[in-house]
């Protein structure tokens, strides 16, 4: 056989208390409470960053026209920043002018519904419920 295994013993009420009791005792001991907080001489002090929307900060700072064009540069569209594609999927939608002059007056390409009195009459019936269409 390999192994016996022992019996659990079932602990009452009284005995966990008096173990969880010890343990929070122990937890106890080993802490401690730090009312008085110091800079820690043996790590470097980074500084810390003023707060970009207190006026006060910002009225010494002239602002830098570089980075402003660059930031602005960069939120641009990319057909304002680039004259042709970039990437494979920028491809699509690149050109976005249509290939054939858009006139609604021209008939060829324009192919508009037109009601006469039947056929206002009819859609007024199916938008009514008829449902006739297919007869």
């Amino acid at each position: 056989m390999a192994g016996h295994q022992k019996e659990k013993v079932t602990q009452d009420e009284v005995h966990q208390n008096q173990i969880l009791r010890e343990l929070y005792l122990r937890e106890l001991r080993t802490q401690k409470l730090y009312t008085m907080y110091h800079v820690n001489p043996l790590s470097k002090v980074h500084t810390i960053a003023r707060k970009p929307m207190s006026w006060h900060d910002n009225l010494e700072e002239p602002e830098d026209v570089r980075f402003l064009n660059l930031i602005h540069h960069a939120a641009q569209e990319p057909r304002k920043k680039y004259p042709e594609t970039q990437t494979e999927s920028q491809e699509i939608g690149w050109d976005t002018e249509p290939l054939v002059n858009p006139e609604r007056n021209d008939r060829r390409m324009n192919h508009f519904r037109v009601y006469n009195d039947i056929t206002l009459y009819k859609a007024k019936m199916w938008s009514l419920g008829e449902d006739d269409r297919h007869k």
